[in-house]
This record gives C-alpha cells, structure tokens and sequence, in this order.
C-alpha cells in the first residue's frame, strides 16, 4: 500500500514505535489520528510533529487503546476531520515482570491492550473496509510472540495471542482486499524497554534477557522497515533479521530450542 493521502490512526503513539511510525507516515504524505492513555505526552508528540512536519495532518485523540469507546471517537475523529480509515495500526502495549506471581489484574491487563484492544479495532474497521475493497491493518506484536519473554509471562502470551490474531486476519479477509502486517521485534530503544533497567531482580532481568539477544534500535528504524513492508504488502515484519533465525530452531526442534532457552534464562539468573 502506498501511504500517501491515506489516513491512518496509531495507538500507543506517545513515544516509542509509535511516535516514530506516525512520524514516518507524514513525511511520506498520510494523515494521521495519533492516541496514547498519556494525554500530556501525546499533545507533545503531535505539537511536535505538527511543527515539524504538517499541522492540517495530524491529530491527537487520548484515550485507553483497549477500549471500544476510544476506538470509535478515534475512527470518527478520522473521518470528521481526514477522512475514511484506510489503516489502523494497533501499537498500544503493556508489559511486566510477572509469572505465576502475576495476579488477575495484571493478566487482564496484558489481554486487553495487547490482544483485545487488536480484536475491537478489527471488528469496528474491518466491515467497512470490505465494502470499499481495502483496507490494512498492522499489529505491532512483539518478538516474543513468536517466540517467548523471559521473565515475563503476562506478555509472552498476550503477544503470542496478538500474532495468531494478525495470522487469522491475514487468512480470513486477506483475498478481499485487506492487508495485515504484524510487527514483531525484539530491543527497541523506549520506555517500555528502559524501563527495566531501574528495577531489581526479575524485571531487570527481563530485560536483559531483550538487550542480551541482539542489537537495540532506534524506533525510527522500526518505522522505517513498517512502511517498506506496507509498500510490499510483507505480512511478517521483523526488524531483527536473528528473530526468523531463532523462530526456524524453534519450530524445527521445539525441546532443543526449550533446553537453549533454559540454559540462557539460567546465564542471565547468574550472569
């Protein structure tokens, strides 16, 4: 799909990955919604990228990702002021340091920004877009939904699920017109990432688990490979060319992967 003078909406678009995917669709000529929970950042970001870039582009709508009223005030602040939605980019997420310690609360929070928010954007775009005959939806899952995140049981399934999900899209109402690409890096340079390093014990070692594994990018590369696999229509966009290596070990010989997986756990436990 070629972005220009489409109208897209990012979540999660504060900062980080989103921030620099909103950033990239404007200087390649969309017009985009940007939403985050954090009204205050995100103002920042789209002052920033109106001055930057083109105020008449960009608007910000604050609200919960995962929500279906957020949803919907951000579909119609699209269409009352840019246009018909001709891609919605699920980015919001959330992330911890739990396991079996990670109570309710923590697993119904994972589950519903980074799998339900995805499920609710779909199920509001997707009709409409199949009338018109196009539509795209990207999914920014996560490495660890294809593989797994030490450390962190809550995200490894919530972004597995959020990867079957795009699988499931692509195959249902792909041959209708309907693009999806779903996004699954490994370190990249945010909040969500840094996080980690100010905290002890098992969150720390979630993410060293990340920083460990392969190079730590900047999100504007990210972005960067976003847009060339919407231009090519590319279902799987791994920023990380190692993530497609480690994915092969793993469906190859899934006890051999777990046994590595066990052994580098255990070298970031006493490393």
């Amino acid at each position: 799909m070629d972005v220009k003078n489409k109208v897209a909406i990012v979540t999660g678009a504060a900062g980080g990955i989103g921030a620099a995917i909103a950033q990239r669709l404007l200087e390649a000529g969309a017009k985009v919604v940007i939403s985050d929970l954090d009204a205050q950042r995100l103002q920042a970001t789209a002052d920033r990228l109106a001055n930057e870039i083109d105020p008449k582009r960009v608007i910000a709508v604050a609200g919960d990702a995962a929500a279906t009223e957020t949803i919907t005030r951000l579909i119609e602040a699209a269409e009352g002021h840019l246009g018909p939605v001709d891609i919605y980019f699920a980015n919001a997420g959330v992330g911890d340091a739990s396991g079996l310690d990670a109570d309710d609360a923590q697993w119904q929070q994972a589950l519903e920004v980074n799998l339900m928010a995805h499920v609710r954007a779909a199920r509001k775009l997707v009709p409409a877009w199949l009338e018109r005959g196009s539509g795209y939806f990207v999914s920014t899952a996560s490495a660890a939904g294809l593989l797994t995140q030490i450390g962190s049981a809550t995200y490894s399934v919530s972004k597995n699920g959020a990867v079957a999900f795009s699988e499931w899209l692509a195959v249902t109402y792909g041959a209708q017109g309907i693009g999806v690409s779903c996004l699954c890096p490994m370190g990249v340079d945010t909040n969500m990432l840094n996080g980690g390093n100010q905290n002890d014990g098992t969150a720390r070692k979630t993410t060293s688990a990340v920083t460990s594994a392969g190079e730590v990018l900047d999100p504007l590369v990210v972005a960067d490979e976003v847009l060339k696999a919407l231009a090519d229509e590319t279902f799987l966009i791994l920023p990380h060319e190692s993530v497609q290596e480690f994915r092969r070990r793993k469906v190859a010989d899934p006890d051999r992967w777990i046994r590595g997986m066990q052994r580098y756990a255990g070298s970031l436990v006493h490393g």
